[in-house]
């Protein structure tokens, strides 16, 4: 058994490292640097969004941002994860409809994934059938307050 390579990063034997960052295969892959600039949506990615280049207008598109922040708290709370959990889950929601559409994509199952994700991100995770549970019983409820505010035929 040979130890294994000191760092957050094991590299496999077909990979090489150098300064310049880590060979696999053909490609250099380098260093993440995170900083406040690349942690922000940069301000060409949000006029126009995705969602506007495919005809959204912006009201619609601001309530679906809405709503979907909405479903990702009610699903928490309903999940018990902590706070800052269904925070950085609102985060991967809007970030993702930066770069990708609400026409093309369903803000809820958007929604299930940044639940999902940010759970496990936060350290607090679940398993996925209690995710796709909560999300299925939000959806009955809103469906049954749908049909409670219908006109009543006659």
């Amino acid at each position: 058994n040979e130890p294994m390579a000191a760092g957050p990063l094991s590299v496999s034997s077909n990979a090489s490292t150098n300064n310049d960052g880590i060979l696999i295969g053909d490609k250099l892959y380098s260093e993440v640097c995170l900083t406040i600039d690349s942690s922000l949506v940069p301000e060409e990615r949000l006029c126009p969004t995705p969602s506007m280049l495919d005809g959204l207008d912006a009201n619609t598109e601001t309530d679906l941002r809405i709503l979907g922040c909405e479903l990702l708290q009610s699903a928490g709370i309903l999940l018990r994860l902590p706070q800052v959990a269904l925070a950085t889950g609102q985060v991967l929601f809007h970030r993702f409809f930066y770069s990708k559409s609400f026409v093309k994509h369903s803000f809820e199952i958007v929604a299930m994934a940044c639940v999902n994700l940010a759970s496990k991100i936060e350290e607090a995770p679940r398993r996925i059938r209690d995710v796709i549970n909560v999300f299925h019983h939000l959806r009955q409820l809103r469906s049954k307050n749908d049909q409670l505010h219908l006109p009543k035929p006659g």
